[in-house]
């Protein structure tokens, strides 16, 4: 089969379409003929390489996939050849204490597609038949592929981690990203007032359409006055946090008392400042949230069969274009996700 894979860690260069082995199955898995993969931040992290993360090489990357059975294991019994599928990208034991409570996300087995185990940059991908959802028949393939990481991880961090209120406010940071687009949408569908931030004004007007009350500019270093100003000095319920070093301190200053952080990334560093004063003082909450489980993937799906939820994708391209795409991403040039068509 055709792939873009990497044979050694750095920049988007390193990325080479190529042929490589089909894929084999186990009893339990089943084979998925991709038509399309979404980009993440995750993939550029594990391109770049991690520190303590070894990833076997040559490594195809992809976290995203939508495509066509066209093969299943012999334990097999709830899918079919043929079944146009989307992949939740987190592949866990099935065994252990965490997975059997519903929280797949912590076993200490967790992995993802395209991160340590091969995804879906490639023309085949061998799938946990466990990880197989049906595709709503109004996505397209594009779309389906721009769905399940960004909704499953802003699902459990507003819904789950954060409990988002009606009538709340919610500071959405980022929504020119994958997940701060789809962020808008879930904080939306809970009933809260939803104040976006992003770099440009174009941006911005997006977010709006999204569903957006107020946009705010984070280029401007006064930005959290703009979040205090539009919050009548309060500060608002709860802030998604993904994006780190650089607005991680005004984020805290943007809370309200008794106000609720909620963070699943660090895309412009991890080393945050935090005056921890605000911290007691303010009576704060801050909450980690990584991924979430196969179940809540499945709770957000109801709102994509019934078109509250939306993809956003900004471009397609082509799986040999891989490096331009990851070019793209690199430059925040995009407003939702790039998508690669195989």
């Amino acid at each position: 089969m055709r792939a873009t894979i990497f044979r050694q860690h750095g920049g988007p260069e390193v990325l080479e379409y190529a042929e490589v082995p089909d894929p084999t199955i186990r009893p339990n898995e089943v084979l998925v003929d991709v038509k399309a993969c979404a980009l993440n931040h995750l993939d550029v992290f594990a391109r770049r390489g991690l520190p303590g993360i070894t990833i076997p090489l040559p490594h195809i990357l992809g976290n995203d996939i939508s495509g066509v059975i066209r093969e299943v294991g012999e334990l097999v019994t709830w899918v079919k050849p043929g079944d146009e599928v989307m992949i939740q990208p987190g592949v866990s034991c099935g065994h252990c204490v965490e997975c059997l409570s519903g929280r797949d996300n912590l076993c200490r087995e967790y992995d993802i597609f395209g991160y340590r185990r091969n995804g879906g940059y490639a023309e085949l991908v061998a799938v946990p038949a466990v990880n197989i959802i049906p595709k709503p028949k109004h996505l397209r393939w594009e779309d389906a592929a721009a769905l399940p990481l960004v909704t499953l991880t802003a699902w459990h961090m507003l819904v789950t981690r954060a409990n988002v209120q009606p009538g709340e406010d919610v500071l959405v940071h980022a929504a020119g990203s994958g997940v701060g687009s789809i962020g808008i949408q879930v904080a939306k569908l809970r009933g809260a007032r939803v104040l976006a931030t992003a770099g440009s004004d174009a941006k911005l007007e997006k977010a709006r359409e999204l569903g957006a009350d107020e946009t705010i500019n984070y280029t401007a270093e006064d930005w959290p006055k703009e979040v205090r100003r539009l919050t009548d000095r309060r500060g608002v319920d709860v802030v998604f946090e993904h994006t780190g070093s650089a607005t991680w301190p005004g984020s805290i200053s943007s809370l309200k008392n008794n106000g609720r952080l909620v963070t699943c990334g660090a895309t412009s560093g991890y080393d945050a400042r935090t005056d921890l004063r605000q911290v007691f003082y303010r009576h704060l909450t801050i909450l980690g949230s990584f991924m979430g489980s196969k179940g809540e993937l499945l709770d957000a799906m109801k709102f994509v069969e019934a078109q509250k939820i939306s993809a956003v994708v900004d471009r397609v391209l082509p799986l040999s274009e891989a490096r331009q795409a990851h070019e793209l991403i690199e430059d925040r040039a995009q407003f939702g996700k790039i998508v690669l068509a195989v």
